[in-house]
């Protein structure tokens, strides 16, 4: 069974109101481990500097993350660009339900060609560029698009599992559970040398999804979504299922943005211009 038609199904059951998309939104926050991470690194760089310019979502998806930064960063405008129309559609509706339109757009854009020049006061991507092949390309369009001493924020998989496609459970040949991956992860040698190779000119990476947090995935996550690949009658079930199991996985995500992880399934990657 796979993640992402699993993911495109709840985003419609939430996205019928925005009361909806807004639980939806809380929801991923509680439960995925990235989004601990990348609130921690955003809360971070918010308390270092007032951002009164430009901040770019680059692959933004449901929009739970320009959701996110638009609390964060108050003074900010907001782009958020991905390449499917219909999240495009929807999260332009919802913030424009919210009144926030004048300061948060949408725009569809592929990231290989996609560059505004000295624009951006930060770009965020999370969970993209695992899925892009020309990735030197778009990591050379984010440091043209950022104003100097500008930063990237990124969180993809690493070489260790991140695209849980080393699981054992599957066959030879097999897609992995998350599926539509052009690499398997980035060695952090990897992703820093192809960042200093697009010009920029400090970079820093550190693993997320260390032993507590792919504990904590397994249970939030893959579990969850195997069951719901089975029946969709698991969805009376869950409710109860993250019941009993959420405080054991929240306590487990907190160990792994605290902690330094020797090694892990996800990278947090920083790089400056």
């Amino acid at each position: 069974m796979q993640y992402d038609p699993i993911k495109r199904s709840l985003g419609k059951v939430f996205n019928q109101s925005p009361f909806l998309r807004k639980v939806f939104y809380s929801l991923l926050d509680l439960l995925l481990l990235r989004t601990w991470h990348i609130k921690k690194e955003l809360k971070s760089f918010a308390a270092s500097r007032q951002v009164n310019g430009e901040i770019l979502d680059a692959g933004s998806g449901f929009g739970q993350y320009v959701y996110r930064m638009s609390r964060i960063f108050r003074s900010a405008s907001i782009v958020g660009v991905d390449v499917k129309p219909e999240q495009i559609n929807d999260c332009n509706t919802f913030f424009k339900q919210l009144k926030e339109d004048d300061r948060i757009v949408f725009q569809e854009a592929d990231l290989t060609t996609y560059c505004k020049p000295d624009n951006y006061d930060l770009i965020l991507s999370v969970d993209v560029m695992e899925h892009i092949e020309e990735d030197v390309q778009v990591f050379k369009n984010f440091h043209a698009s950022l104003k100097n001493d500008g930063i990237l924020m990124i969180s993809t998989p690493s070489d260790q599992g991140g695209s849980d496609s080393h699981d054992h459970d599957h066959e030879e040949g097999a897609h992995g559970f998350i599926d539509e991956h052009v690499r398997d992860g980035y060695a952090i040698e990897d992703i820093e040398q192809k960042l200093k190779e697009a010009g920029f000119s400090k970079v820093e990476a550190r693993y997320s999804y260390g032993n507590p947090g792919n504990i904590s995935w397994k249970l939030s996550m893959k579990y969850p979504i195997l069951m719901l690949g089975v029946s969709k009658v698991f969805f009376i079930i869950l409710p109860i299922y993250y019941l009993v199991v959420f405080p054991f996985a929240a306590l487990l995500n907190y160990f792994d943005v605290r902690m330094k992880h020797a090694s892990g399934t996800g990278l947090i990657v920083k790089a400056w211009k």
